[in-house]
């Protein structure tokens, strides 16, 4: 509970735009934020280190960040991997043929396209440090918009392996570095699997208008693919434009533009929804630092964050074969184009629903390592499950094992959650958010090459590659989880062989050691 003076004074100043309240920050009494030195620029100013708030007061300041930055969070990752999964309705409706090549062709693109989106996503996070998230984001939505319109000028080979959609690369680890300064590390994963829900939701959506568009060949002179590219083209530029005016930079700058005339949070609300995040992980204190060398060497020698790229790299590899031809397995089960595209709805809807409740309970109870295998292992299940039927095997059953399959609940976000909580520092986080979106498509290269021409229709030794895959990904779980568990019984046995001096003196170099202090707790 609050002294009563205290409340009078944080309910009068929380009667104010948060937006204009510099002056009064630099007021005295019991909510004045801390400064390291009133001689120097401010920094963190809304960070009350003694600051009291209610359970109530901070699920209220919660809500509003919910309720007024995820919706639009939400909507720029649902219309890129709207995008994203257009390429395989596209190839269910005989983009090859149509230019004049096999599949062999579309996986040398997705390999091409693998590397580049690797490579944007490892400079994206970075450059969001320079320019703001907020402009990042959008621009790269509007850059990758213009390049799915482009898609309606290809007319050949060179011209699908040139219209590559590299600028998409970068959006995701901004948005996760961007996110990171709104929610607590017991928050964020929630959050990362409603961001990859909705992505299955769109891939969903994506199927059902792929259905309908599809349907418009020869309308205008041009191939149902093309119309299908032009549409969603259009809807990536409009919401890009709608984004840049929505985005608010932080907290502390919520009105204007689209978001109102008035803040989202009054000044204790910020105080509190500043305080909390920065008490939750101390490096947030200094959340606006940008990446040193130093970075990324701590990034690159962290044996944790190594094997979070080594988990995404080989668990997420059976995932290129899967969304670039499931249109085209399941058409291959002998139903038509438009009810093949619109069949790959229910497993991407069941698998954003599973993916959120594994990774809410994984929240819930702070649990990493066993959910992790949990989602490795249904993968593993159905791929077995798929590759055990025989050629015979009626249609509503090959499509069951498909949907089996499909609908996993993916362990993406939820890897990435677990190695953002331990990497400890801003820096290696803002490194480490690049290389995991980079090694969640750079598996595409040589995932791409798993499913060949000649192994089509029912792709048996591609199936049989995967199942390998899978089964070392759910290894992998445990031993992540091993090896955080080790780390901290080593750094429980140095702590006890400290004295209090020593204590204090790690207590002193805590945000600058980061992961590397005695006194950090790895989640496991």
């Amino acid at each position: 509970m609050e002294l009563p003076e205290k409340r009078r004074r944080s309910d009068s100043l929380g009667t104010l735009q948060s937006d204009e309240n510099t002056a009064l920050l630099g007021s005295r009494g019991s909510s004045r934020p801390v400064l390291e030195d009133d001689n120097l620029p401010i920094k963190n100013a809304f960070f009350v280190e003694n600051l009291e708030y209610s359970r109530e007061e901070e699920n209220q300041v919660l809500r509003i960040i919910d309720r007024r930055l995820m919706p639009c969070i939400l909507i720029t990752t649902f219309v890129l991997n709207m995008d994203r999964t257009n390429n395989s309705n596209a190839i269910s409706d005989n983009l090859p043929f149509d230019l004049g090549f096999d599949i062999n062709v579309v996986n040398t693109a997705t390999a091409m396209h693998s590397i580049f989106f690797a490579i944007a996503c490892l400079t994206g996070s970075i450059i969001a440090k320079i320019v703001g998230p907020h402009r990042w984001i959008p621009t790269l939505m509007f850059s990758w918009g213009i390049v799915t319109l482009a898609h309606a000028l290809i007319t050949d080979k060179s011209g699908y392996l040139t219209v590559i959609a590299i600028t998409e690369g970068g959006v995701i680890p901004t948005t996760l570095v961007y996110l990171g300064g709104f929610y607590k590390s017991t928050e964020l994963a929630t959050r990362l699997a409603w961001f990859w829900g909705v992505q299955h939701v769109a891939s969903a959506v994506s199927g059902l208008m792929a259905s309908g568009l599809l349907k418009l060949r020869g309308l205008g002179g041009l191939e149902g693919w093309k119309w299908l590219f032009l549409v969603d083209g259009v809807i990536t530029v409009v919401v890009a434009l709608g984004t840049w005016f929505y985005l608010p930079r932080d907290l502390t700058r919520t009105k204007g533009g689209l978001r109102g005339r008035k803040p989202w949070l009054t000044l204790r609300q910020t105080q509190i929804a500043i305080t909390r995040v920065i008490r939750d992980d101390i490096s947030k204190k200094s959340y606006e630092k940008t990446v040193q060398w130093s970075d990324i060497k701590d990034t690159l020698t962290d044996v944790g964050i190594l094997g979070h790229l080594i988990i995404t790299m080989i668990g997420q590899t059976p995932n290129t074969p899967m969304h670039t031809y499931l249109p085209t397995v399941i058409k291959s089960f002998n139903f038509n184009v438009s009810v093949a595209n619109a069949l790959t709805a229910p497993p991407y809807l069941l698998q954003g629903i599973s993916m959120v409740i594994v990774i809410h309970h994984s929240d819930k109870v702070r649990e990493r390592g066993y959910h992790g295998a949990f989602g490795a292992g249904w993968q593993l299940a159905g791929w077995i499950f798929l590759r055990s039927l025989p050629d015979s095997a009626g249609r509503g059953l090959k499509y069951f094992a498909a949907v089996i399959v499909a609908s996993w609940p993916s362990t993406h976000p939820l890897n990435i959650a677990w190695m953002s909580e331990n990497t400890g520092s801003i820096g290696k986080r803002t490194v480490a958010s690049g290389l995991v979106i980079g090694a969640s498509n750079i598996y595409g290269v040589w995932g791409s090459q798993i499913y060949r021409a000649d192994d089509a229709p029912h792709f048996k030794r591609g199936n049989l590659i995967n199942i390998g895959f899978a089964g070392i990904a759910f290894l992998l779980w445990f031993l992540q989880k091993n090896i955080y568990q080790y780390r901290n019984v080593r750094n429980l046995a140095k702590i006890q062989s400290f004295s209090e001096e020593d204590i204090a003196r790690e207590e002193d170099l805590r945000i600058s050691k980061g992961n590397k202090s005695p006194l950090f707790e790895f989640t496991t």
